[in-house]
C-alpha cells in the first residue's frame, strides 16, 4: 500500500484561487485544465483540489451542499470530468477534498432537519439545551470564534457546529449517514479520481453524551474520539480506497493516535496532516498573538513526530504550506535580501523529509504574505471574526491588521502569480481576493527563465526523490548541530546515508556537528558545504557521507 506513494509529491491547488478561465475574477475547473502542463512540468503525482462542490461558499466551499454535484462557479460535471481525463493522459492522479464532519446548513439533509423531519434530524447532533432549553447543552467555543452551537427555535433544540453555525457537524453515530458518506466516495472513485484528502477527519466521533462536559474548545473536546478509528477503517474497507492515496487533516490530534490512522496494519489511511509544527509562533498557544518561531521547539516536534512515525510504521504527509497557513516564506524565512535562500531552504527541509511531500501553489515561486492594509481586502469569515473579536479585546485596529497580516489565511489564497500582467495572468478580470503587489517579479513567467529560481529548484527537489530510495524510504535521525538555529536530520536506507543541514537564521552559524565530505546533492549556495559556519538560510544535502 505504501510504495505507490512514498516516492510521490502531491500539489495542492486551491480552486478559486489558481486560474480563471472565463473572465469573472475566480478560478475554475477548466483553468486548472489550462495549467496541467506546468503541474506536470514539476514532477508531481498527485493534485489536491479544495473542493469546488455545490456551497453557499461562506467557507469557501467547505460548506457543502451537494456533495455529487459542481458548484457552477467553478464549471459543470462535464469540465470535472475532462480535467480528471485530461491528468490521467499526463500520468497525474486527482485526490478530491471530502467534508465529511459536516455539510452546509442549506444541504437538502439539513433542511430536511430543520423542518422537524426526525429521520434527518438525527443525521445531525441536535440536543435539548439546558434551563429549559435557554442555555446550550456545553458551553464549547467553534473554531471560528463564538459558540459552538446554534438554537432553533421552532425545534426548541441546539444543534453543534465546530466551526460556522453554517457548518453543521453531521452524526457519524447514525449507520445511515456513514452510508450515505460512503456512497460520496463511490461516486467521484467511478469518476476517475485517484485519492481523497478528508477535511478535519479526527473531529468525526463526538462524545457519547455533552451535558456536564467542561467547557473550551469544541473541537479539542472532539478530537480524536472513542469511535474515530472504526468509523475511519469503515469508511476506507467498504469503500475500497485502501490501496489508493488518503491522508486526513487531524485537528489538535496525537503522535499515538497519527500512528494508528497510517499504520498499514490499520487499514485507516495512507498518511495524515498534523500541525503542530505550524504553532511554534503562537504565544501563549495563541494562534492571534505573536512571536517569532520557537526553534527549539520546531526541532523537538518534527524530531518526535518523524522518528517515532518511522520506528511504529507510521506515515506523515509533510508540508509547511496550505490554504489555512500564511505563506512560509513569510513566516520563516526572509522577504527580502535572503528572500531566495530562505525559500529554498525552507522547501529542501521538508522534501528531504521522511514522508510524503505537498507543495501548495505558489510556494514553487517563493509567493509571499498578502501585506493587506484594510480589512477590506479580506474576504475570509474566520480573519473578519476574529479582527472584531480582537478589537473587543482593546486591541488598536493598527494592531489587529498586523495580526491579521501575520496569520489570516487569506495569505495564502491570493491568486496564482503567472506573470508580470494584469492581474498576475490570473484572469483578465479583477480577481475575488486582491493581489500583492510583489506579483510583477514573483511568477512564473520570471521564474521559467532563471536556472537559480525557486521554481527550478524544487523541481529538482521534487526529482531526487523519484531517484533515491534513501529520501523515499530511509529511516530517519536528527542530529544535535549545538546550534538551535541550524536542524539537521541523517536519513539510512540499505546502506545509503544522506545527512540534511538547514540554517533557519538570517545570519551566519557555526554549528559543531562534524560532516565528512560527500556528494553534495541539492544546496541553496552555488558552491555549497562550507560546514563550520553556515550562510544566512544555507540548505545543504550531503549523500553517502
Amino acid at each position: 500500500m505504501r510504495n505507490n506513494f512514498k516516492n510521490s509529491t502531491v500539489y495542492q491547488i486551491y480552486v478559486k484561487s489558481f486560474c480563471d478561465s472565463n473572465g469573472d475574477g475566480i478560478g475554475d475547473l477548466n483553468g486548472i485544465r489550462s495549467k496541467l502542463r506546468y503541474i506536470k512540468s514539476l514532477g508531481v503525482d498527485y493534485i489536491w483540489t479544495t473542493p469546488f462542490f455545490c456551497s453557499p461558499m461562506i467557507d469557501n466551499g467547505y460548506d457543502v451542499s451537494d456533495y455529487k454535484n459542481i458548484n457552477p462557479m467553478f464549471g459543470t460535471m462535464q469540465d470535472c470530468e475532462a480535467m480528471i481525463a485530461d491528468a490521467e493522459e499526463l500520468g497525474i492522479g486527482f485526490m478530491f477534498d471530502m467534508v465529511f464532519n459536516h455539510t452546509s446548513n442549506k444541504h437538502e439533509w439539513f433542511q430536511k432537519a430543520l423542518a422537524g423531519d426526525k429521520e434527518y434530524m438525527d443525521y445531525y447532533i441536535f440536543q435539548d439545551g439546558l434551563e429549559g432549553g435557554k442555555k446550550p447543552p456545553v458551553e464549547w467555543t467553534a473554531s471560528f470564534g463564538g459558540p459552538a452551537w446554534e438554537y432553533v427555535p421552532s425545534l426548541n433544540k441546539w444543534y453543534l457546529h465546530l466551526f460556522d453555525p453554517a457548518q453543521p457537524d453531521l452524526n457519524w453515530e447514525n449507520p445511515k449517514v456513514r452510508e450515505e458518506l460512503k456512497d460520496v466516495i463511490r461516486f467521484w472513485k467511478a469518476k476517475g479520481v485517484k485519492g481523497f484528502r478528508f477535511d478535519v477527519l479526527n473531529l468525526i466521533s463526538k462524545p457519547e453524551k455533552f451535558v456536564g462536559l467542561p467547557a473550551g474548545s469544541a473541537h479539542r473536546c472532539c478530537k480524536d474520539g472513542r469511535h474515530v478509528h472504526e468509523f475511519i477503517r469503515e469508511l476506507v474497507t467498504d469503500t475500497g480506497i485502501e490501496e489508493m492515496i488518503t491522508v486526513g487533516e487531524m485537528a489538535s490530534t496525537t503522535l499515538d493516535n497519527c500512528i494508528r490512522y497510517t499504520n498499514p496494519d490499520n487499514h485507516e489511511l495512507s498518511m495524515c496532516f498534523s500541525f503542530h509544527h505550524l504553532k511554534v509562533d503562537y504565544k501563549d498557544g495563541d494562534k492571534w498573538s505573536l512571536m517569532p518561531p520557537d526553534l527549539r521547539k520546531l526541532r523537538e516536534l518534527f524530531k518526535e513526530w518523524q522518528e517515532e512515525m518511522s520506528k511504529h510504521g507510521g506515515w506523515n504527509a509533510v508540508f509547511w504550506c496550505n490554504h489555512d497557513q500564511p505563506r512560509i516564506v513569510s513566516r520563516f524565512g526572509d522577504e527580502g535580501q535572503y528572500w531566495k535562500q530562505s525559500a529554498k531552504m525552507l522547501g529542501t527541509f521538508i522534501h528531504m523529509l521522511r514522508g510524503t511531500p505537498y507543495v501548495y501553489q505558489g510556494e514553487e515561486l517563493g509567493m509571499t504574505n498578502a501585506h493587506y492594509t484594510s480589512i477590506d481586502d479580506y474576504d475570509d469569515v474566520e480573519a473578519i471574526n476574529y479582527y472584531n473579536i480582537l478589537l473587543q479585546r482593546g486591541i488598536s485596529q493598527n494592531e489587529a491588521l498586523k495580526v491579521l497580516a501575520n496569520r489570516a489565511r487569506d495569505n495564502g489564497r491570493t491568486p496564482m502569480q503567472w506573470n508580470a500582467e494584469n492581474f498576475a495572468g490570473f484572469s483578465d478580470a479583477s480577481p475575488w481576493l486582491k493581489l500583492p503587489d510583489n506579483f510583477t517579479s514573483i511568477n512564473v513567467d520570471a521564474e521559467e527563465t532563471d536556472p537559480d529560481s525557486i521554481l527550478n529548484y524544487y523541481r529538482k527537489l521534487i526529482s531526487l526523490r523519484k531517484k533515491y530510495r534513501v529520501i523515499s524510504e530511509g529511516e530517519i535521525r536528527f542530529l544535535d548541530t549545538g546550534n538551535e538555529k541550524v536542524l539537521a536530520y541523517e536519513r539510512t536506507f540499505e546502506g545509503q546515508k544522506l545527512i540534511t543541514v538547514c540554517n533557519f537564521s538570517g545570519d551566519y552559524e557555526k554549528i559543531s556537528l562534524s560532516i565528512p565530505e560527500g556528494e553534495v546533492l541539492i544546496s541553496n549556495y552555488e558552491d555549497g558545504q562550507k560546514f563550520g559556519e553556515l550562510r544566512p538560510y544555507e540548505a545543504d544535502v550531503i549523500y553517502n557521507v
